[in-house]
C-alpha cells in the first residue's frame, strides 16, 4: 500500500520536533566545552626569537581565563548580564594575560565564573553552571568554576581563575586538577576586576605539574634553578579530624609519599586550633564579640568567619554605587549577606584587619623557609547540583575555614588531586610561607607523581575496605583522639583499647593510649605502652617522648635521659626532646 506523502511530512515534522526538544532537554550533555566558555577568541604569541635565543617558555600551551581578567576589545562580563550591559569593552589586556601571551602561549576563550565571582559552589543561573567532567551531578566549585572545568575536560592546557575565599583551590579540589594560589600580591592584578583586595589572588589550574610550574616561572618572573627540598612537612591533625570521608584516605598517602621521597624524620604534627589560638591573640576578643563567651569555637571556625567578613565588606566597598544604581537581579543569600555589613563597626573591620596580620606572622613563623603545612582542602566530597547541604552552616564554616589559612596569612597554596572516593575527587592542599611560592611548586612537581602512586596503591590495598578490622581499628583510634581532645581521658583509653583489639600491630595505638595513661597519672601503663609502640616501630618520635615522661615520673632517670636523646636522633629539632634532656642530666649529674 503506498504512504500518503502528507502523512509522511507530518510524521517527519514530528520526528524533527522530538529531535529539538530533546537536545534542548540535553543540551548541556551534548555541548562540547562542558559548559566552561563564555567567549572564544585567539591571542597569539609572538614568533619564536632566532637561535641560538632559547624559544618561549610556554611554546605550544594553549590557556583561557576566568571572565575577570580584561582583554583589549571585550567586555569582561563578571558573571552577570547586567554588569556586562553597564560597562565598555576594555582598552587594553591585563598585565597577567598579556605576559602569558608574550612567553609563547595561546590565549582560546573566556571563562564563566559565579555571579560577581562571589560564591564557591560553581553555579551561574545567567550562563548556566559548567559541568563537571568527573561528576556530572555535582558542583565543579567556584569561583572560577569555567576555567577549572577547562582544564578537567582537556579542553586547555591551563587557565586563569581568581582566588578570593577559595575561587581556585575548591574547583580544582572539585574537579580533580591542581589549583594554585600564589603569595598575595606576588602576581600583577592590573587590569582584574577586584572581589576583596586584600583577599585576591591571580591563581591558575593545570594537570600537568610541569605546565603548573613553568606557568609559575612565567607568572612569578622566577629563573629556572636548583630545586629546595623541604625541611619539615607538617600535617595540621586536627584539620584532618574534620573530614567526611575516612581519615587516612588522604592523610597516610602524604605520609607515605613523604617518607619515600625525604624520609620520616621530616613528618611533624600540630594542632593548629592550638598553635593559632596562641599566636593569633586577636582571636580572643573575636571570640568573645561573636559568642559571648558561651560557645568554645575553634580558632578556624573563627577564622572564617574573620574572612568571610573582610570578604563581603570589601565586595561591598568596590561595587556597592554599581548595585545601587543598576538594582541587578542577585542571589538572595548574596543580597542578605550585603545587607549583613552595613551594621558592622568600623572596629569590627579593623579588629579583622588585625587577625589578618597576626596570621601572616603565624603561618610564617610555623614553617620558615623550608616547611610544608599539609592540610584536606575541603573536608566535603563536592556536594549534588541543587542539594542543600552547599547552604547548610556546618558546610559553609568547614570549607571556608580550611580556606582562611592560606586567604589571611598571605600564604602561597596547592590543591593536589588523590583520586577518587565513591566516584567523587578528593584532594589535599600543601601550603608554604609567603613569598615561596617556587619553592612550593617545586616541592609539588617532585611528590606529585608519588602522591597519586600512593593514592592508587590505597585504594587497591585490602586496608581500604570499609569491613575491614584495620578500618574498624582506625575508628576506633579516631574516636579516642576525639576523646582525648575533650580530655576524657577514661574514655579515650576505651576506644585505644578497641582499637588495639582489632589491631595489635599499630604503634600509634599503644601510644596514643600511652598518653592518656600520662595525663592519669598510670605511669607504670604509660611506660608499658611505650615500650610495646617502640617494639613494633623503632622511629616512633612520640613513643620515645612518652615513655621518657614516664620513667622520669617513675624515677628512672637515666633511662628517660636515653629516651629523649633517642627521640633526638630521629628528630633533631624536636625542642621538648633536647629540653628534657638537659635538664634530666642536670638532675642527675646533681647526685639523683
Amino acid at each position: 500500500m503506498a504512504s500518503n506523502p502528507s502523512n509522511l511530512w507530518v510524521l517527519l515534522g514530528l520526528g524533527l520536533a522530538g529531535i529539538f526538544l530533546f537536545t534542548k532537554k540535553f543540551k548541556k550533555v551534548l555541548r562540547e566545552d562542558f559548559g566552561a566558555f563564555i567567549l572564544k577568541l585567539q591571542l597569539l604569541p609572538p614568533p619564536q626569537p632566532a637561535p641560538p635565543k632559547a624559544p618561549h617558555p610556554l611554546t605550544g600551551l594553549t590557556f583561557a581565563v576566568s571572565d575577570l581578567f580584561e582583554i583589549e576589545g571585550y567586555v569582561t562580563g563578571f558573571g552577570h548580564p547586567d554588569w556586562a550591559k553597564t560597562h565598555e569593552a576594555a582598552s587594553q589586556t591585563s598585565a597577567v594575560v598579556s605576559t602569558l601571551v608574550e612567553g609563547g602561549a595561546t590565549c582560546v576563550g573566556k571563562t564563566v565564573v559565579d555571579e560577581l565571582a562571589y560564591s564557591i559552589t560553581g553555579e551561574n543561573r545567567h550562563y548556566g553552571t559548567p559541568t563537571n567532567p568527573v561528576e556530572p551531578a555535582r558542583v565543579p566549585g567556584g569561583s572560577s568554576s569555567g576555567a577549572a572545568v577547562a582544564v578537567a575536560a582537556n579542553l586547555v592546557d591551563f587557565s586563569l581563575g581568581v582566588d578570593t575565599v577559595g575561587g581556585v583551590r575548591v574547583p580544582a579540589g572539585f574537579c580533580g586538577i591542581i589549583g594554585f594560589r600564589p603569595s598575595y600580591g606576588a602576581i600583577s592584578k592590573i587590569g582584574v576586576l577586584p572581589v576583596s583586595a586584600s583577599l585576591d589572588t591571580v591563581g591558575w589550574f593545570a594537570k600537568d605539574p610541569n605546565i603548573l610550574r613553568r606557568v609559575g616561572h612565567v607568572l612569578l618572573q622566577s629563573a629556572f634553578g636548583g630545586q629546595r627540598s623541604p625541611r619539615q612537612i607538617i600535617m595540621a591533625d586536627d584539620c584532618f579530624q574534620s573530614l567526611k570521608i575516612p581519615i587516612d584516605r588522604v592523610s597516610q598517602v602524604v605520609v607515605k609519599s613523604t617518607e619515600k621521597h625525604f624520609g620520616r624524620q621530616l613528618l611533624k604534627h600540630e594542632i593548629l586550633d592550638v598553635y593559632l589560638n596562641s599566636k593569633v591573640p586577636s582571636l580572643k576578643e573575636f571570640r568573645s564579640k561573636k559568642t559571648n563567651g558561651e560557645v568554645k569555637t575553634s580558632s578556624i571556625r573563627l577564622l572564617a568567619n574573620v574572612m568571610q567578613l573582610l570578604h563581603r565588606y570589601e565586595f561591598r566597598s568596590n561595587h556597592e554605587e554599581w548595585i545601587n544604581t543598576v538594582k541587578p537581579i542577585l542571589e538572595p543569600n548574596f543580597s542578605a549577606q550585603m545587607n549583613e555589613i552595613v551594621d558592622l563597626s568600623d572596629a569590627e573591620i579593623e579588629l579583622c584587619k588585625s587577625i589578618r596580620e597576626e596570621m601572616g606572622s603565624a603561618i610564617n613563623s610555623l614553617l620558615k623557609d623550608d616547611g610544608i603545612l599539609v592540610v584536606p582542602t575541603t573536608a566535603y566530597l563536592p556536594p549534588k547540583i541543587g542539594g542543600k547541604e552547599i547552604l547548610s552552616e556546618e558546610f559553609q564554616s568547614s570549607l571556608f575555614g580550611l580556606m582562611s589559612i592560606a586567604s589571611l596569612s598571605g600564604c602561597c597554596q596547592v590543591t593536589v588531586p588523590l583520586g577518587y572516593y565513591n566516584k567523587c575527587p578528593i584532594s589535599v592542599s600543601l601550603i608554604a610561607r609567603h613569598g615561596s611560592d617556587r619553592f612550593l611548586l617545586d616541592t609539588v612537581q617532585t611528590m606529585y607523581k608519588t602522591l597519586q602512586e600512593q593514592a592508587e596503591t590505597y585504594v587497591n590495598s585490602t586496608w581500604s575496605n570499609t569491613d575491614s578490622g584495620e578500618n574498624s581499628a582506625e575508628m576506633a583510634k579516631e574516636k579516642g583522639n576525639q576523646a582525648f581532645k575533650e580530655q576524657k581521658w577514661q574514655k579515650a583509653i576505651s576506644y585505644y583499647n578497641e582499637a588495639i583489639k582489632l589491631n595489635d600491630k599499630n604503634a600509634t595505638y599503644f601510644s596514643n593510649r600511652a598518653a592518656a595513661y600520662l595525663e592519669l597519672g598510670s605511669f607504670q601503663q604509660a611506660e608499658a605502652d611505650c615500650s610495646n609502640a617502640i617494639n613494633l616501630d623503632k622511629k616512633n618520635v612520640k613513643a620515645y617522648l612518652r615513655r621518657g615522661t614516664a620513667r622520669e615520673m617513675l624515677g628512672y632517670y637515666k633511662d628517660a635521659i636515653e629516651d629523649f636523646k633517642y627521640a633526638l636522633v630521629l628528630e633533631p629539632t624536636n625542642k621538648r626532646a633536647s629540653v628534657s634532656a638537659e635538664r634530666l642530666r642536670k638532675v642527675f649529674s646533681a647526685g639523683y
